[in-house]
């Protein structure tokens, strides 16, 4: 009878139990809260992406501007305007030949309509077209000259100009007194030594003496030293910048 009992009570725990269980599996559908599952290391969530950081950086500065090339203006002189320079260079007919170059400056400015086109003190170039030397018995030394270019720093303007055209003085009355004079000093000393017939004979070798110092003696040279001014023609016309004046 006894053993009856105990079987009747585990039936009734059992489905009390069971009961209860059905009831707590409604509830959990009724309210939609799932029951809580184990965590598995295999189904983790990955981490969320991390968002780009933006840094805003400054625009490069612009580059300053390229200065503004102004072409210089070009200038005309006309063939037959007249050139005066200050020679640099010392020039010589005993020294220079032809070929040889020389310096000087412009002594004037050079106007163009109205405008100073070329100022005092530009440098100028130019050249010797020959150069001869006096004789001794005739000719007289003589030289010519051009101008070539005129010069602005680095900037070279060619030009072309009439010669210029320089001869020595004549020395005919200087060797006319040497002969005189070798003559009377010859007279006189024959006149002592021989009478009359000695004075002609003294005057004759006295002359000659002084026709062979006139022949030993060189006639004069072409010299001009620097500061010298001289004149030139522009025997054609030439292009030009504006060349800075000096005061």
């Amino acid at each position: 009878m006894n053993r009856l009992w105990n079987v009747l009570f585990v039936i009734a725990i059992t489905c009390i139990l069971a009961g209860c269980s059905k009831d707590t599996a409604e509830e959990a559908s009724a309210t939609g809260v799932q029951p809580t599952q184990p965590a598995d290391s295999a189904s983790t969530a990955a981490p969320a992406a991390t968002k780009p950081v933006t840094r805003k950086v400054d625009a490069p500065a612009p580059a300053p501007a390229a200065p503004k090339v102004i072409p210089s203006k070009t200038f005309e002189i006309p063939e037959g305007t007249e050139l005066t320079v200050l020679l640099i260079d010392p020039i010589s007919t005993a020294k220079n030949k032809a070929g040889d170059s020389f310096t000087a400056s412009i002594a004037e400015p050079i106007v163009v309509n109205g405008e100073t086109v070329i100022g005092r003190g530009a440098k100028v170039e130019g050249r010797v077209v020959d150069a001869e030397g006096s004789g001794r018995i005739k000719g007289r030394a003589n030289m010519r000259l051009v101008l070539t270019s005129i010069v602005d720093g680095a900037k070279t303007y060619p030009i072309v100009t009439r010669p210029y055209v320089a001869e020595a003085e004549s020395t005919k009355g200087r060797d006319a007194g040497i002969i005189a004079g070798g003559a009377g000093i010859g007279a006189a000393i024959g006149a002592l030594t021989g009478g009359k017939k000695g004075a002609l004979e003294g005057g004759a070798i006295g002359g000659g003496a002084g026709t062979a110092a006139v022949l030993a003696t060189k006639g004069k040279d072409v010299e001009f030293g620097s500061e010298t001014k001289l004149n030139f023609t522009l025997e054609r016309s030439a292009q030009v910048s504006r060349i800075a004046t000096k005061s």
